[in-house]
């Protein structure tokens, strides 16, 4: 049998950061709380709990917490239908769901659905932060629920729905343009002029290159991990970059920036991608996510 007492305390050490705080959401001493992971850690001959400021999960201990995610939506759906299972006296523990979403997505759309959703319940929400292409990977190991993706195909054990394309424009200010190309927009001036790039795992200034000038180009680039900043850097003339419509249409209206080739988009599709496990417990988050992506996003083609 598992020991779900020791496992709640590994789900909040985690989820608090600390074993005193885990420790006083759970009415307890630290040293109980330490003494239940320590337990479990041997039991399963495995450390679930990288101690540290925060504590982190392990691997195994990120498999624990997202079954306990999984034990709680399933305990708060049974005591609405029974809730003499409950001490009415006792504080009602409130679940934590982990989803992942794009920067860019949180940053246009994403953020309105997942509010709309807390406001119908009490859940709380783990917004995890990857690349379009990379959020699949956090399903596929269990890290989270729920998903936006570029992936179409569903992942083993998920339900996929299309959302529609988050569409970008290449976009740089006037100045930036004067001083970069003057000429026009070729693969030699775009192989001198400052690209902005939020990491390692963005492709869209190549995958826009290619699609618009039909080859690749090694680009030099400012690393600017922001959504927000991609605007206020274009906008500044540090370099240019992808940015999505929806933060950067009153600009292009007002002059304020340009698109490098007028009407040369780039429109990436993106899906809804739900572990089954709990598709019937995210149900009213998955139809909020299809509903706004619908009336922000572009048709994918």
């Amino acid at each position: 049998m598992i020991d779900y007492p020791a496992a709640r305390a590994v789900a909040l050490v985690v989820q608090t950061g600390s074993f005193e705080k885990a420790a006083a959401a759970l009415n307890v001493t630290p040293s109980a709380v330490s003494q239940r992971v320590k337990q479990l850690e041997e039991r399963l001959g495995a450390v679930l709990v990288e101690r540290g400021t925060p504590c982190t999960a392990t691997e195994k201990g990120e498999w624990l917490c997202r079954h306990m995610d999984h034990v709680g939506l399933l305990e708060r759906e049974l005591t609405a239908h029974l809730p003499g299972l409950v001490d009415p006296t006792a504080p009602v523990p409130r679940v934590t769901l982990a989803v992942a979403a794009n920067a860019d997505s949180l940053g246009t759309w994403f953020l309105a659905a997942a509010s709309a959703f807390t406001q119908g319940c009490d859940h709380l929400l783990n917004i995890i932060i990857d690349d379009q292409d990379h959020t699949a990977d956090w399903l596929r190991r269990g890290r989270v629920l729920a998903a936006v993706t570029s992936l179409e195909r569903p992942i083993q054990g998920c339900r996929v729905t299309a959302l529609g394309a988050l569409r970008y424009h290449a976009t740089a200010s006037p100045d930036f343009m004067a001083r970069h190309f003057a000429d026009g927009v070729t693969p030699e001036a775009l192989a001198q002029a400052p690209a902005l790039t939020f990491n390692q795992k963005d492709r869209l200034q190549h995958d826009w290159i290619r699609r618009t000038l039909g080859r690749d180009v090694v680009l030099p680039t400012h690393w600017l991990p922001s959504t927000q900043g991609f605007v206020d850097g274009a906008l500044a003339g540090m370099g240019w970059g992808m940015n999505p419509t929806q933060l950067v249409r009153g600009h292009l209206d007002a002059g304020r920036l340009v698109e490098l080739v007028p009407g040369a988009v780039l429109d990436v599709p993106l899906f809804w991608q739900v572990s089954r496990l709990a598709a019937d417990q995210l149900a009213d988050l998955s139809r909020r996510v299809v509903a706004t992506a619908k009336r922000e996003l572009v048709s994918a083609t």
